[in-house]
């Protein structure tokens, strides 16, 4: 299976990264919230097979010392095919030299670990939709 990533927002579809946002219940934004997210983000990555957005992630970063990843989303019938992997190394290989915090799904810790990502007890959070968050487990 022959992936393109490409690095711009140049002909990014929103509409079909809201869509995989949601599918892969990373949450449900707009397409706008989607293009305004991505567009103000320091590194993004889109995966197509063939014409079809399949994954995307994004980072945002001072460039120097600290970023934070987020939204990496594989379409469920893509996942376990190396497309996630691939997206984060090259969102690694950008963010080279800086340290990078990250949280990821219920159940995708182990994905990250295999990448070199380690838990953290000291992490916090104030999430714009608390309840939620604490529904799916990512908080106490």
């Amino acid at each position: 299976m022959h992936i393109k990533i490409i690095y711009n927002t140049e002909e990014v579809d929103w509409n079909a990264v809201s869509y995989l946002l949601t599918v892969t219940d990373i949450g449900s934004p707009d397409a706008d919230s989607c293009e305004k997210a991505f567009g103000g983000s320091w590194a993004k990555v889109f995966a197509y097979h063939d014409d079809i957005l399949v994954g995307c992630a994004r980072a945002i970063s001072d460039g120097v010392k600290e970023a934070a990843v987020y939204d990496v989303a594989v379409l469920p019938p893509y996942q376990g095919h190396g497309i996630g992997k691939r997206m984060m190394e090259v969102l690694m290989d950008l963010l080279k030299g800086q340290s990078i915090l990250l949280f990821a799904n219920i159940g995708k810790e182990v994905f990250y670990r295999k990448l070199g990502f380690s838990g953290m007890k000291t992490g916090m959070a104030k999430f714009v939709h608390e309840e939620r968050m604490r529904e799916k487990g990512f908080i106490d």
